[in-house]
């Protein structure tokens, strides 16, 4: 499938996105113990009252949501739903926002985990019928239209069945609930059980045809021609949203379809690396998914253990390996932007405001950079230490090299990579510092390119160069 698939160059040049996860979770109590953004799965761990044993994540959100709600099979997660209400939810106001501060594209979730879609869906239990009364996906596309943003769209349906199956013992037939507990699928399992695929794949497809999305984010494995029952609908799903684009464009692909099995063909695909990173430049685009929250969906006591200096490094690190940027904002319940999560974004707005013209339509160099901080390669375990000033990263567009140093610099400035005789061949003829006037002074040597300290620095957390080339 790999020579089917090519990414748009929007997706390459764009850069930034904005994850929005927000759902019937979101408006729990937000003082709530941490429930590793599942709480529709763990709130179901009931333990004996007797037990003495250690209580682990799901036993403790249990106990709390029993003293706080109710017992489970009293106050059920469906029973969550009438607090959603999103009643200061302005999509138009949240979309200019993030393209204020940099985003080019927003990937709303339209179903989690918790089998509640976040759309007029033909699932009875839907964001339109229940909670806030509003068909989120088509505001949010509206929004994205008005401002000139691609719109994507993510789907987690595929773990619904395992996710609720601690809540399965507390269903009865005949009920509503029935179907959002999925009550007629083996939650065990319903990756090989035809009734399931059949089911999943009419909820995606749906998303497709309705909302027309440019990004399609499957939070599921990639599917593969040796699938063990599922009719191959995970095959039909993908090739029918590319084909699909195809048709309607002459042939050429304007949609991107992105998942996160780090074992298929990067080629056939768009790579989700979720709260990872690149050890290298990577041949096929792919993309730095992380959250801002430090818990995926809201919660008052969560907290992003990466800092926002730390955020932007490792962004610009991504961008450096041929990555996509897409920061998660975890809503409030109400639908507006914590402000914590804030902070983050327009940080990152003021570096992009500054340095922009050295991310927005880049691509790699011969190398990544230099710098002692090494990025593990794969997903999870993303950077969370300091970046100094010797972490340099490199992006180059219509002949100009861009060097970005990841912490802002309080000496000289040298980068060995850009030494006389190495990777960079061409005699330098300019260096401009980014969003400066000043008139930089440098000296290239077999030891590397010598820039001296700027005597007044832009006001971001990574400060960028431009390098022109003699032609």
């Amino acid at each position: 499938m790999a020579e089917h698939y090519s990414v748009p160059e929007w997706f390459q040049d764009g850069k930034i996105g904005v994850w929005f996860h927000w759902g019937i979770s979101s408006a729990a109590d937000e003082n709530r113990p941490n429930d590793g953004s599942h709480y529709g799965r763990r709130m179901y761990s009931v333990v004996p009252d007797d037990y003495s044993g250690e209580m682990g994540m799901s036993e403790t959100l249990t106990k709390w949501h029993t003293e706080r709600y109710g017992h489970p099979s009293e106050f059920g997660y469906e029973d969550l739903i009438p607090l959603f209400t999103a009643e200061k939810w302005d999509p138009d106001a949240l979309v200019k926002f993030v393209k204020d501060n940099g985003a080019r594209f927003i990937m709303p979730v339209a179903c989690h985990h918790d089998n509640f879609d976040m759309y007029d869906s033909f699932h009875p239990w839907n964001s339109v019928k229940m909670g806030p009364k509003r068909d989120t996906l088509k505001e949010w596309k509206a929004a994205a239209s008005k401002h000139g943003l691609k719109f994507g769209v993510s789907t987690h349906l595929y773990w619904s069945p395992r996710f609720f199956a601690n809540a399965r013992k507390y269903q009865k037939p005949g009920t509503p609930e029935w179907t959002l507990f999925n009550m007629d699928f083996d939650p065990r399992g319903y990756a090989t059980q035809d009734s399931w695929n059949e089911h999943w794949y009419a909820r995606c497809w749906e998303i497709i045809e309705k909302y027309d999305p440019d990004m399609f984010n499957n939070d599921a494995p990639f599917p593969n021609e040796k699938e063990n029952g599922g009719k191959g609908l995970g095959i039909k799903l993908f090739s029918s949203f590319i084909n699909r684009d195809l048709e309607e464009n002459d042939g050429t692909q304007t949609v991107v379809f992105s998942c996160k099995d780090a074992n298929a063909d990067r080629a056939a695909f768009t790579y989700n690396l979720e709260r990872g990173a690149a050890g290298d430049i990577k041949p096929e685009p792919w993309m730095w998914a992380t959250d801002l929250s430090g818990g995926w969906f809201y919660r008052a006591t969560a907290v992003n253990r990466m800092s926002i200096p730390v955020m932007v490094g490792n962004a610009v690190d991504a961008i450096s390996k041929n990555g996509v940027v897409m920061l998660n904002v975890a809503l409030k319940g109400d639908g507006t932007i914590p402000e914590k999560q804030a902070a983050y974004l327009t940080a990152f707005g003021d570096f992009l405001k500054t340095s922009g013209e050295g991310i927005y339509g880049t691509r790699p160099w011969k190398t990544f950079g230099e710098g002692p901080l090494e990025m593990k390669d794969g997903r999870q375990g993303e950077n969370r230490k300091e970046f100094s000033q010797q972490d340099i990263r490199f992006t180059t567009k219509d002949g100009v090299l861009y060097a970005f140093v990841l912490s802002r610099p309080t000496q000289d400035i040298v980068i060995k990579t850009l030494a006389s005789g190495g990777l960079l061949e061409s005699e330098i003829v300019d260096i401009r510092l980014l969003g400066s006037d000043e008139k930089m002074k440098w000296e290239r040597s077999t030891d590397g390119l010598t820039i001296t300290l700027p005597n007044e620095l832009p006001d971001t957390l990574v400060v960028g160069f431009s390098i022109e080339q003699k032609q």
